[in-house]
């Protein structure tokens, strides 16, 4: 059976749009700012292997346990295309998601390198909420329509690319402008609110069947 490529390049397009590797580069530096490139590298890895866990769990497990809360998936599809949504458009106009980002008495209880690399790092900057719904959705549709492969070839491409951006952060942020990575960052935000879009509109068909006859306005 052959994979499906297109379905694995949106699973890998939403997942940067919604992580931005190349945005959270500064931010990877300034929560490990002080520590030794060693320090740092300890810290992506870290990072990335809590990533890799949350990221699977909720594309494998996230549907059966919308299911113990007596939710279906397209419940979570029009709340979780509602949130992306606004990750994209606070990305769009170049300020930091709510979803995305921490309090200032977070910011305060954060205390080491090593403590920031599960969280915030992992949680909630690049598994937060977006990320969770969004691949709840995937891990579904995948289930649907057999497209476990394509699933897991998109998922595992982006993990790749958000490990070496994270291991290859302080060589990176050395050589990144401002400007591209604000360029990036709506980019990003534009890719992002088409997903968003696209999952409210299954969820709403879904919901409303005559939508998707044409027989509404």
């Amino acid at each position: 059976m052959s994979l499906d490529l297109a379905f694995s390049t949106k699973v890998f397009a939403a997942l940067f749009a919604i992580m931005n590797p190349i945005a959270n580069i500064p931010i990877f530096l300034s929560l490990t700012e002080g520590e030794s490139d060693a320090e740092r590298r300890k810290v992506a890895v870290t990072a990335s292997i809590g990533v890799t866990v949350g990221c699977i769990v909720s594309a494998v497990a996230g549907a059966a346990i919308l299911r113990a809360f007596g939710l279906t998936v397209n419940d979570f599809r029009l709340a979780g295309g509602l949130l992306v949504l606004l990750i994209a458009i606070a990305m769009l106009h170049g300020t930091p998601s709510h979803q995305h980002s921490q309090t200032e008495s977070e910011r305060a209880d954060t205390v080491d390198a090593e403590s920031v690399a599960i969280y915030p790092l992992t949680i909630p900057l690049l598994v937060g909420p977006g990320t969770i719904a969004t691949l709840i959705v995937f891990g579904h549709d995948a289930a649907t329509h057999g497209r476990e492969g394509a699933l897991a070839l998109g998922l595992a491409a982006f993990l790749v690319v958000i490990s070496l951006a994270m291991l290859l952060a302080p060589w990176i942020g050395r050589h990144l402008s401002a400007q591209v990575i604000a360029i990036a960052k709506r980019l990003m935000g534009m890719i992002l609110a088409a997903i968003a879009v696209q999952m409210i509109v299954v969820s709403l068909q879904a919901f409303f069947p005559a939508l998707s006859k044409g027989l509404l306005p």
